[in-house]
């Protein structure tokens, strides 16, 4: 009788861990910054964790195994929690998603070939520490130059609208994108001082076009072919199902 419990339970190990593996080995990794606060000041700046949660559900529900990347690695601050929201408290009450974002790897870490997809998550402190890291754009990069995607929501787009390619060239010259546009920024409010530059502005001055949707928090969002970026956190879903969609059409190629 032992035995044979011995061996179902090891049967049942054996497909749960069958059923975790993601469909040939597809993996997307997501962009954190390890800011604390809005530049040198004490303001408490974070990730957005409806930004990451929700982008999160959609690539493992696709089965996408999906890491954690930042400047520093390690643990990040998160913030804009709203667990009224079901995905959100789903999520923050998730020992596995909690452990990944306590142990974020330093971009040194990761395998930048392994992936398919990356998704630079936004929040204030988005801002800071990953638009001028060298090692998360040529992530960024490589994905884009074996076919893969690139995609930001919001403060996250901050992260693409400085990376130039072998030839020194912005590598979204020429193409519509999307973010947290200058209009709904409280330009009188103390956080924004800190910014390093405008989104919106950077985007328009390295050669991109830059859209948005004045109505805000409707969900927009702009696809460039393999590029696709959301306007603020109420696009995160859209975004990452648009990723998964656009990656199932490369795969069937």
């Amino acid at each position: 009788m032992k035995k044979t419990m011995l061996v179902l339970l090891v049967a049942v190990w054996a497909i749960s861990k069958t059923i975790a593996q993601p469909p040939n080995g597809k993996k997307v990794v997501i962009v954190t910054s390890n800011q604390h606060t809005y530049g040198t000041t004490k303001l408490n700046a974070a990730n957005h964790f409806e930004e990451i949660v929700v982008a999160y559900d959609v690539f493992v529900k696709a089965g996408y195994e999906v890491h954690f990347v930042s400047p520093l690695g390690g643990a990040i601050p998160i913030g804009y929690l709203k667990t009224s929201d079901s995905i959100q408290k789903k999520y923050f009450y998730d020992a596995l998603l909690i452990n990944k974002l306590k142990n974020t790897f330093t971009p040194t870490q990761i395998v930048k070939t392994d992936y398919s997809a990356i998704y630079f998550s936004g929040g204030g402190a988005a801002m800071f520490g990953v638009p001028e890291n060298a090692e998360i754009q040529e992530i960024a990069k490589t994905i884009f130059a074996k076919g893969g995607i690139v995609s930001a929501v919001c403060h996250g787009t901050a992260g693409i609208v400085k990376i130039k390619d072998d030839e020194g060239n912005y590598l979204f010259k020429d193409r519509n994108i999307t973010g947290y546009p200058d209009a709904f920024e409280r330009k009188d409010a103390d956080y924004y001082t800190t910014f390093p530059f405008s989104i919106e502005q950077t985007i328009n001055a390295n050669g991109a076009i830059f859209q948005y949707s004045k109505k805000g928090w409707d969900g927009f969002y702009v696809v460039d072919d393999r590029l696709i970026t959301g306007q603020d956190p109420t696009s995160s879903a859209k975004v990452a199902q648009l990723v998964v969609d656009k990656l199932m059409k490369i795969e069937n190629q």
